[in-house]
């Protein structure tokens, strides 16, 4: 069932890509939708009817060379399970919705072909997606990584015509090899204190690189921060963290909706997923996870200023992809691995929605993107309407509070914010999640009023022709849906719950809840030793190299493979929490002000909105006039952009163009034509010269060049 689930999305990109002039057009849709709801009905079984534990099904041999032994095999846990789910299901949904969003395309003629080769791209993108999530060890998720790269370069650029979508391709390509270069870097490091890139080996070497010095660019490392670090500057690139981040938005406002969400609902959360799978590892690395910590924070709060005044309906939904990725990184990084794949986990269904939704939008307004051209659109398209608001409500954190009764984000949000607040002792990272919920609500309602309130702006023809999208488009919304609603209230308990509810579900040793029970907990508890990020530099180490201690050979201290002095097995279970980390505990008992923040972040900003574009239309202009300079900040995106073509893109290109001047033309262009002007001409006239056509002169040549060459062995001792 699992080698299905992986492989037949990529059966369907084989026959969608090049068997489509046997079976049509089609056909080729049809052959490839048709796999991936089979890959996705199979992945709702095994996430269903999942045993606790991990298995190992092997695929075939793959490499070995000296120490190098890695096979091509499927590593089958809870975390598989859930990214199997999210990555089918969501592709499944996509490749439906392509039915009829992609039947007419503009940037394509007429009598072109190209409805295969975007459905080919897609499973393409959905086969290296499983590849990555269902690595056993860290090269087979290194081609995964690699090939949903290579997809994400096809899909952006679909629309090879439009020049913002070739430049956005060539921005993601660009930024997700840097992130990649350290991601590789990563591996190598593993692989030389270790002898191996099998996770339980990587995971089962954990407290001995904890403990283990090594030299990297001309200073001392504790490893295992090191490495943890250098494997987040991959995630960083491939799920847009601030500065890594700049590719995202353009990815999402060039190509098609279609391909934006696939991104966004399933590429973007690769990063999640390899801290939280490489979570044995991370625990024993708290100058890392700090590291994460601070950078998911702003992340947050940076994609969620920006997006207060962006006018592209998609560049506001990838803003609040990466604001919503932040919030994912940020409960990483305190150490609270299975409340970062909650919000992962609801985050697919309620962005999916809202993605989708806007394609519908789009597709009403014949291509419009621009929300300023929107206005008064709820009569025209109520079924979209409908599924904007649901996936708004979400996204937002709509529900009871105190309960568990509200929207999928309600519940993964507010965990996220709990255990923010506990894993750093109400430190700036709480608050800055908190700003960011405020204003990830503002301009998500800012949305939906501009959009569907109002009275029409724009060009009257295309909001008097506006239409309703086809079946096709509005099927995947009902399901989406459904999981937008009930997703996180069927499943708060088993990512959220406490500490026997979430080690079932994950296969976790009961150990460490008897361990958490028997220190208690009080009102005070969080703040002595809730804080993940600072108190792990000082204390957290320390408990953590005592404990290893138990499992390593006396005398090994040094950068020696660490292989030598191994736990004897990996820790159980699909993610580690240290027995120190109380994070999740903590966080339950959080006061009720901090429980109730998130939602009161979400009023104000429904209230703001709802006061500018609906009481007040003629507010948010008078503001951006008055305050021009913050407005332009923020609508130019911090100048990211800017800032990085003065301090890369530009030397880039100067150094290019001097090499090209000084190096390629001046020097080699230069030698070439001298010797071909010169020197080859005077060698040719003297060869000439030589060949007199008498026998005695050539022997004479031959003569000379065996004295020659008796000479020179002789001098350099060739003759002894």
């Amino acid at each position: 069932m699992e080698q299905i689930i992986l492989f037949a999305p990529f059966i369907g990109a084989l026959i969608g890509g090049f068997g489509w002039r046997f079976i049509g057009e089609t056909g080729a849709q049809v052959v490839t939708t048709g796999l991936l709801f089979l890959s996705c009905f199979l992945s709702w079984i095994v996430f269903l009817t999942l045993d606790a534990g991990t298995q190992h099904i092997e695929i075939l041999r793959w490499i070995e060379s000296g120490a190098l032994s890695t096979n091509w095999s499927i590593r089958l846990d809870r975390m598989t399970a859930i990214m199997l789910i999210v990555v089918t299901t969501v592709s499944a949904l996509v490749h439906l919705y392509s039915f009829g969003y992609m039947d007419h395309d503009p940037q394509w003629k007429e009598g072109e072909s190209y409805k295969p080769r975007f459905f080919a791209y897609l499973s393409f993108f959905t086969f290296a997606m499983l590849m990555l999530v269902t690595s056993d060890n860290l090269l087979q998720m290194f081609f995964g990584w690699e090939g949903v790269g290579v997809a994400s370069y096809l899909l952006i650029g679909f629309y090879y015509r439009k020049p913002s979508a070739n430049a956005a391709a060539i921005k993601a390509f660009v930024v997700n090899r840097v992130g990649d270069f350290g991601f590789a870097l990563g591996i190598f490091g593993l692989f030389y204190l270790t002898d191996s890139i099998k996770l339980d080996d990587v995971f089962a070497a954990a407290p001995q690189l904890a403990e283990t010095q090594l030299h990297f660019l001309w200073t001392e490392w504790n490893a295992a921060n090191l490495l943890a670090f250098l494997l987040f500057i991959g995630a960083m690139g491939k799920s847009a963290q601030l500065f890594l981040h700049t590719w995202l938005p353009d990815a999402m406002e060039g190509p098609t909706p279609v391909s934006a969400l696939i991104h966004a609902a399933t590429m973007v959360t690769a990063g999640v997923f390899l801290v939280c799978r490489m979570s044995p590892l991370m625990e024993y690395a708290p100058a890392a996870l700090s590291f994460v910590t601070i950078v998911g924070a702003f992340t947050a709060f940076f994609a969620a200023t920006v997006g207060l005044v962006q006018n592209d309906i998609k560049r506001v939904i990838a803003y609040s992809t990466c604001s919503q990725l932040g919030y994912m990184f940020v409960a990483a990084g305190v150490g609270v691995y299975s409340v970062a794949m909650f919000h992962l986990f609801t985050h697919a269904f309620f962005k999916a929605m809202l993605f989708l939704g806007a394609g519908s939008v789009i597709h009403a307004m014949h291509h419009e993107q621009d929300m300023r051209n929107y206005g008064g659109l709820r009569k025209k398209i109520p079924y979209t309407f409908g599924a904007m608001m649901i996936g708004t409500l979400a996204i937002t954190g709509v529900g009871i509070p105190l309960t568990h009764i509200g929207f999928a984000g309600f519940l993964s949000k507010d965990a996220v914010i709990e255990s923010a607040w506990a894993g750093t002792a109400g430190g700036g990272a709480f608050w800055l999640l908190v700003v960011a919920a405020l204003f990830t609500s503002f301009y998500s309602w800012r949305l939906i009023f501009m959009t569907f309130y109002g009275t029409p702006r724009g060009d009257a023809h295309t909001h008097d022709h506006a239409h309703e999208s086809p079946k096709v488009m509005l099927i995947p919304l009902g399901v989406l849906a459904l999981g937008a609603v009930f997703s996180g209230m069927i499943w708060y308990s088993s990512f959220f719950g406490d500490h026997s509810q979430v080690n079932k579900f994950f296969g976790i040793p009961d150990h460490h809840v008897e361990a958490s029970h028997d220190e208690g907990h009080d009102d005070g508890h969080g703040a002595a030793s809730g804080d993940h990020g600072a108190a792990h530099d000082d204390k957290a180490h320390d408990d953590k190299a005592h404990e290893s201690d138990a499992h390593a050979d006396a005398g090994h201290h040094d950068k020696a493979h660490a292989a030598d002095d191994l736990h004897p097995a990996a820790p159980e279970g699909a993610i580690f929490m240290g027995p120190d980390n109380h994070v999740m505990d903590e966080a339950h008992h959080a006061p009720t002000w901090v429980k109730v923040s998130p939602f009161v972040a979400m009023l104000i900003g429904f209230i703001t909105a709802f006061w500018f574009y609906i009481w007040d239309p003629k507010m948010p202009a008078r503001l951006a006039d008055n305050n021009r300079p913050l407005y332009l900040f923020l609508l130019n995106k911090w100048y990211f952009d800017e800032i990085y073509d003065a301090i890369f893109v530009r030397p880039a290109k100067a150094l290019g163009r001097f090499l090209w001047r000084r190096g390629d033309g001046g020097v080699i262009d230069g030698t070439i034509n001298g010797i071909a002007m010169g020197i080859v001409p005077f060698f040719t006239r003297l060869a000439g010269r030589a060949q007199s056509g008498y026998i005695f002169t050539y022997a004479f040549a031959m003569v000379i060049g065996i004295v020659v060459l008796v000479t020179w062995m002789s001098f350099i001792g060739g003759g002894n």
